[in-house]
């Protein structure tokens, strides 16, 4: 044993092991058939689902799938191996960092007060979780705008999309309305 550990560089208790096998080559290590460990048939098929429907980033549908989710990293797994079309991106590549494209939500709630009617301004951004807040006595395009400007202040980084219902605060009134695409023009 010690020649043969000498001739091959390896350690003797190496040697003793591979004494007693019937080949050369390595076994093959891990289960026979590769399956999630945590997630049934059933889990998988409803997240592969639901992340095809609502196309939803992965913090978004763990939070949205605790019930029957229990890691974050076997939800990126399942999503990985069974529909990369969706998003499950598995490994990528290594090289220089992407710019980060930021997406933030903006709504409006009226709020009723003993003083009378507020509205609250919420915008929480996708990537960071940041939330804004404000209350205001009237609603309007300068308000927004105004409170749009302490959103991006608040935001580390340029906001790449606004989200928003479309209400009457984010658009031009039909009247200066002129060509299909005028709508979206806010």
């Amino acid at each position: 044993m010690r020649v043969l550990a000498r001739c091959h560089g390896i350690n003797q208790k190496t040697v003793a092991k591979r004494k007693n096998l019937t080949s050369a080559a390595d076994q093959p290590m891990g289960p026979i058939v590769p399956r999630s460990t945590v997630l049934f048939v059933e889990d998988e098929a409803m997240i592969v689902a639901f992340r095809r429907h609502t196309l939803l980033p992965l913090d978004d549908c763990l939070y949205a799938l605790q019930a029957t989710i229990t890691t974050r990293s076997s939800l990126n797994r399942c999503l990985a191996r069974l529909c990369p079309d969706a998003g499950g991106r598995g490994r990528q590549a290594r090289g220089g960092s992407k710019p980060i494209r930021s997406a933030t939500h903006i709504d409006i709630a009226e709020v009723q007060t003993a003083e009378g009617k507020l509205f609250l301004y919420v915008a929480i951004d996708r990537t960071s979780k940041i939330t804004v807040l404000q209350l205001v006595r009237k609603t309007g395009r300068t308000s927004v705008s105004t409170f749009l400007e302490q959103v991006f202040e608040a935001i580390p980084y340029r906001v790449h999309t606004v989200l928003t219902d479309n209400g009457i605060q984010f658009t031009y009134p039909p009247r200066y309305a002129d060509g299909p695409t005028a709508r979206y023009m806010t």
